[in-house]
């Protein structure tokens, strides 16, 4: 199996165009020893040729710029893009979806609740109806699924406790399918990753998953659990946004060290996160514990 990061920060991407917070003040002028990311997303594959995008951010056409997988190789009009898999309905990970639209009919894979959003307070899927079209194959939440032209691999949805998108109608009252998780098994070689940006409660489900993958990918959004507060930036916690922060008991870190995969990973990354300074003491801390920060580009092969 391979998984290609194509873009490693949370929604406004790193530095965030209106944010002048050390990090993102920092990486502007060259006094902060970090790296720019562009909004959460992976592609997955099997044979390195046919790839699956999970989910897709409006930074999504400089994405598949800098990675010549997903660029057209074998026709006039061809992507290496054979599927759209969303694991919610939030702006950075659905509006790339109209970054698509000179292509091919989009098979796009997503639960019943992601799919009403779509048609309904986000009007996506109207609007590519009119362009290329969306064919929607419904993400179960009971078992797994193989995607035609992506042979070899299974994805398995789990549901997250988690919110829905600000603009929901049900942002206060979370339902199943709102936001998923993915168990992703290479089935020749028996390897798995378990992939959540947005992750806002360990469920027994989910510490399943979590303990019997190869890699774990998984949210990376807050340092501390009121981080926005304290920069005041948000009268909003980590919890109130839906992301478990890393720090503090029952936090990311505390999690992970209960998990023994060969790759921790933390991705979809704030710009206000100390961890995107390479030289603070929480990345320092992170790799005390075995924990790496996803990058832009950054390959991983089970």
């Amino acid at each position: 199996m391979n998984i290609v990061v194509l873009g490693s920060a949370a929604g406004g991407g790193f530095p965030q165009w209106n944010c002048n917070c050390r990090n993102c003040a920092g990486l502007r002028n060259g006094t902060l020893r970090a790296t720019a990311r562009t909004q959460s997303s992976i592609a997955v594959s099997a044979n390195g040729t046919d790839w699956v995008l999970i989910n897709a951010s409006p930074d999504i056409l400089a994405q598949i710029r800098a990675t010549p997988a997903l660029q057209p190789a074998r026709a006039r009009r061809d992507s290496g893009i054979a599927a759209v898999m969303l694991m919610d309905a939030q702006i950075d990970h659905v509006t790339g979806l109209l970054m698509l639209r000179e292509g091919r009919q989009l098979p796009l894979y997503c639960t019943a609740s992601v799919w009403r959003e779509l048609n309904g307070p986000l009007p996506l899927v109207p609007v590519l109806s009119h362009y290329c079209g969306v064919r929607w194959q419904a993400l179960p939440l009971d078992g797994g699924i193989q995607v035609p032209g992506i042979d070899g691999l299974r994805f398995t949805p789990l549901a997250l406790s988690s919110k829905a998108p600000p603009y929901s109608d049900h942002r206060d009252h979370p339902e199943p399918g709102d936001n998923i998780g993915m168990l992703i098994e290479d089935l020749n070689t028996g390897k798995s990753a378990f992939y959540a940006p947005g992750l806002g409660a360990i469920d027994p489900q989910v510490d399943a998953a979590m303990r019997r993958a190869d890699c774990v990918l998984v949210d990376g959004t807050f340092w501390r659990a009121d981080e926005m507060i304290e920069l005041g930036l948000s009268g909003k916690t980590a919890a109130d946004m839906g992301h478990l922060p890393q720090s503090g008991d029952g936090g990311m870190i505390a999690v992970l060290d209960g998990v023994e995969a060969r790759r921790k990973v933390l991705i979809h990354i704030n710009n206000t996160n100390p961890i995107l300074d390479e030289d603070s003491e929480q990345r320092a801390l992170l790799a005390r514990h075995g924990i790496e920060v996803a990058f832009d580009g950054m390959e991983i092969t089970l």
